[in-house]
């Protein structure tokens, strides 16, 4: 599953997108640099019901934004992203899901 299904995936759980959780996750404080992982994936597991590995890719969204790892793009693998820029608005607005409907 490719960076930006997960974030699809958790939009579809939770009803909410990934801007959507930068936001809740400033109100409480979890974006300050030096926060630990387990306290972010502590919060969405007992208020989102959110797995670790989606908890992880919100993780990294928190503390290092929208920029992932060119290693992964286009690799032809399974975790194959597009892009390098995960789409954070939803996934009503995603350009890439709008070219492909």
């Amino acid at each position: 599953m490719s960076f930006q299904a997960y974030l699809d995936n958790i939009e579809d759980k939770t009803g909410l997108t990934p801007r959507q959780f930068l936001d809740l996750a400033h109100e409480r404080g979890l974006d300050v640099p030096g926060t630990k992982a387990g306290a972010i994936i502590e919060w969405l597991a007992t208020d989102y019901g959110l797995g670790r590995g989606h908890a992880m890719s919100l993780v990294h969204v928190i503390q290092s934004g929208s920029k992932i790892s060119s290693k992964h793009v286009d690799s032809g693998t399974a975790h194959s992203d597009p892009s390098d820029e995960l789409w954070l608005e939803g996934k009503a607005t995603n350009p890439a899901h709008l070219s492909a409907g």
